[in-house]
């Protein structure tokens, strides 16, 4: 019986996760991230947009078999805060090896077990943010907040690249 979800030998399926606490200032970009995406631009049937918050295992159905999965995240680099960073290629494995983001735990266990069952996506980038404070609290740091845009920018660009089609929903503000 074929499978009429992944019909036609172009189907690439892309997930755009955004993880983070909100109660948590910065920690809260990668999800304002995702949220920001989804009110600019219409996304194509085969790209999701997934606000994962502290999500951990119960992630791995949405992550499973994925041709593409950027994560949007607070990360520790050791950068100057407010850096924005890109992670891709060899550098993903030791970045999951290495504690970056305070809710870490979920999503190298969510990858280890994607592994295990051998439904790892083909290809993961990384977009993060030094942050600048993890203190209890709704509103993210200004530095943190401008940088939403350009994390937008960098998901866009990223699904661009890949092929995937998306509509912009309004005006891009410069």
């Amino acid at each position: 019986m074929a499978d009429s979800f992944h019909s036609g030998p172009h189907f690439m399926h892309a997930v755009v996760l955004g993880i983070g606490n909100t109660i948590l200032t910065d920690e809260a970009a990668g999800v304002r991230a995702v949220e920001a995406l989804e009110l600019a631009f219409k996304m194509p049937a085969e790209v999701q947009l997934i606000d994962g918050g502290t999500s951990g295992m119960e992630m791995i159905e949405d992550l499973s078999n994925l041709d593409f999965l950027i994560v949007i995240d607070v990360v520790r680099t050791g950068a100057a805060a407010g850096t924005v960073v890109k992670i891709s290629g060899d550098q993903i494995p030791v970045f999951f090896r290495s504690k970056l983001s305070p809710h870490q735990i979920g999503l190298p266990d969510v990858l280890a077990s994607l592994e295990l069952l051998d439904t790892m996506p083909k290809e993961i980038v990384v977009l993060g943010v030094e942050p600048i404070s993890l203190e209890l609290g709704m509103e993210m740091t200004p530095t943190i907040a401008e940088t939403i845009p350009q994390l937008v920018e960098m998901a866009v660009a990223e699904l661009v690249l890949r092929g995937y089609a998306l509509e912009p929903l309004t005006a891009q503000v410069a």
